[in-house]
């Protein structure tokens, strides 16, 4: 289960941020060579869980497996990177592509609320410049324990104030109540629908070939408030290029047999799956994820 913290910290960030400033993107993608070495043994749990994501998951033999650990940390750096140069107004230097952007802005303009369910895969938060005036209606959703001072640190240094955050504290229901009252305002409520800290509210899905554990909150909720649904993903490709995913979820037909979550987690399973089989080296979720049985 994840512990409900994020890798890296507030240090990181403040340190990329003044290596942007002051010396360039460049310099701060060569200078990940130096620290990728140190996080495949000093973060044993995160390398532990990528390796048996390479090994187990994709399959891969060792030595591809080792190329794996390089290569994960190593796009997990840029993407840290590349958050912080576009919220400080660098987005020039950056390539942009969409899948289905006009069906997402149709589903944004329907006059009623929106879950937009994402995950720990890419970098979402490129897409801040692409929803301008729609911003001021997104509600990101994010564990109290999570980014915290990660968000107070990119608020001082990027342009993404625009969004609200509606922190969630599993001893409270205020979140369900901030989610609810946002959906009714019309406005947008953003999940990562692949972390949970209560094990107590999962639902299980195959996913790669084997069996997962993900949050019933985003699933659940946007099965009962039957609003639109819309699976967003943002992949880094070469030469700063990052490829947005926007996949509509299909309307749910209720049954005895099925519930309409379940259904629903199934859809964003495959469409996850889909977008983690393109771009196998952006998985960052690290902690152990499948079970190892």
């Amino acid at each position: 289960m994840w512990q409900g913290k994020t890798r890296g910290g507030a240090f990181g960030y403040w340190f990329f941020i003044c290596l942007i400033r002051y010396l360039g993107i460049r310099a701060a993608y060569g200078f990940l060579c130096l620290v990728v070495p140190y996080f495949i043994p000093f973060a044993p749990k995160a390398t532990s869980a990528i390796w048996f994501y390479a090994r187990k998951i994709l399959k891969h033999n060792r030595l591809q497996s080792v190329g794996m650990l390089f290569r994960n940390y190593y796009r997990l750096g840029q993407t840290l990177i590349d958050k912080v140069a576009i919220g400080n107004g660098m987005i020039g230097k950056y390539k942009f592509k969409f899948d289905n952007y006009q069906e997402f802005l149709d589903i944004l303009n329907g006059n009623q609320g929106v879950i937009m369910i994402g995950a720990h895969v890419g970098n979402w938060e490129t897409g801040a410049p692409f929803f301008k005036d729609y911003g001021k209606k997104i509600n990101i959703v994010m564990y109290d324990a999570e980014h915290r001072k990660i968000k107070e640190m990119l608020e001082k240094n990027g342009k993404s104030g625009a969004y609200k955050f509606i922190l969630v504290n599993e001893d409270e229901l205020t979140h369900v109540f901030k989610i609810t009252e946002a959906l009714n305002n019309h406005e947008y409520v953003c999940f990562q629908g692949d972390r949970f800290l209560n094990a107590d509210k999962l639902l299980t899905c195959e996913f790669m070939g084997r069996k997962a554990e993900f949050p019933a909150g985003p699933f659940l909720l946007a099965a009962r408030l039957q609003v639109p649904v819309v699976f967003y993903f943002s992949m880094r490709e070469p030469n700063r290029t990052y490829h947005f995913h926007f996949l509509i979820a299909n309307e749910i037909v209720r049954s005895k047999e099925r519930k309409p979550e379940q259904l629903l987690l199934e859809q964003y399973a495959k469409a996850l799956e889909n977008i983690v089989k393109q771009y196998p080296e952006q998985w960052f979720n690290y902690y152990q994820f499948w079970n190892e049985a």
